[in-house]
């Protein structure tokens, strides 16, 4: 599976049977090792929608936020950028956008 970078650190993404050892979770974003784990099993759309929320927390952390008030921010913005990137073509978008300027 390929890697993605936030600000500049490179992040794995793992599938796993178990994250965190709860069954109850569908993700993790592991900081200090820079890697994303997301349960395997999930629906493609709960798969999807967990990568987006875990990349996200990787992006306030390296931002610089810490801590876990930022929770609720990270579940609002996950839900509405996972359905950007799914409902848009961004790659093509940011060209047609670099060309116009």
């Amino acid at each position: 599976m390929e890697n993605v970078k936030v600000a500049g650190i490179e992040y794995k993404v793992q599938v796993k049977e178990l994250v965190d050892n709860d069954p109850n979770t569908y993700g993790s974003c592991v900081y200090h090792d820079a890697h994303i784990e997301i349960r395997k099993g999930l629906s493609r759309e709960r798969t999807e929608q967990t990568f987006v929320h875990e990349l996200m927390h990787a992006t306030i952390f390296e931002a610089g936020y810490r801590g876990d008030e930022y929770e609720e921010l990270v579940e609002r913005l996950s839900v509405v950028l996972h359905q950007v990137i799914k409902e848009n073509d961004l790659p093509r978008l940011l060209e047609q956008v670099a060309e116009q300027g």
